[in-house]
């Protein structure tokens, strides 16, 4: 059972940060709360707007100049930085990731003070633009699902320049079969620490990778037992489908560690 039965999940600046469909995301934490019979309210808070306190935020991908302007406007944001420190779950895709971190580049490179929920630093990326399917193994750190379960697999698409290196007080979210995550030797995919997670899937990921929604809603629900089962007949045929695809173009990371 849920220690709560009543959620607000708001998708932070859309207008901003919707660049590649991630305000799906609070679309589905709404969808699989209601199924549940949970009293959910969803809120998309543009930038002209004051966000209000929330149990969960989704942070969406966007291009630089309105990352460097969705920082800003988070970092003096009271009512969110309440509401982080009561416990909100965060969830932060590609620019909303990297803003969560201590630093990420602007247009020109030079570093923009993130808002430091996570222990991550950002930095362009030398070589290409990372682009295309993204799929990544949750990693031995990740946070387990209530009830005590590992994440499956992750699957998405990725759209970045960035290298993301992680800190100390950050664990990483997953482990990269196919794409290049966070970059750098250690072939990591995402961060996390407390209620924090970032990653660089798209799909939206809450859409392609459902488990990871229920991972937010228990942090939200307050719940350390298993989530009321949903149907996912659909959405688990389509993921077995992009897995497969996915893991026949590379051996697994693990396959690939010595």
């Amino acid at each position: 059972m849920t220690a709560r039965l009543r959620l607000t999940v708001v998708t932070v600046f859309p207008d901003l940060l919707g660049t590649y469909g991630d305000r799906g995301n609070g679309m589905v934490l709404a969808r699989r709360a209601a199924w549940r019979g949970i009293d959910v309210s969803l809120v998309e808070a543009v930038s002209t707007d004051r966000l209000p306190a929330a149990d969960i935020y989704c942070i969406g991908g966007g291009e630089d100049g309105p990352q460097v302007r969705a920082a800003e406007l988070l970092g003096g944001d009271d009512t969110f930085a309440g509401a982080v420190r009561q416990g909100a779950a965060v969830l932060g895709v590609c620019a909303g990731y990297q803003l969560l971190g201590r630093s990420f580049p602007d247009a020109g490179g030079a570093p923009i003070r993130g808002l430091g929920l996570l222990d991550v630093e950002t930095v362009k990326g030398a070589g290409s633009r990372a682009v295309g399917e993204l799929l990544a193994e949750a990693s031995p750190t990740a946070p387990m699902l209530p009830g005590g379960v590992r994440l499956p697999p992750l699957t998405g698409f990725e759209n970045h320049a960035g290298t993301t290196m992680l800190g100390r007080g950050a664990a990483p979210l997953a482990r990269v079969v196919r794409g290049r995550g966070n970059g750098g030797a250690g072939r990591s995919e995402g961060a996390w620490s407390g209620r924090v997670v970032g990653t660089y899937l798209h799909g939206p990921v809450l859409a392609r990778n459902p488990h990871l929604a229920d991972l937010l809603l228990g942090w939200a629900l307050g719940s350390e037992e298993p989530l009321a089962t949903v149907d996912d007949v659909e959405v688990e045929a389509w993921r077995a489908e992009r897995l497969a695809a996915s893991a026949s173009r590379r051996p697994a990371w693990s396959s690939l560690v010595r």
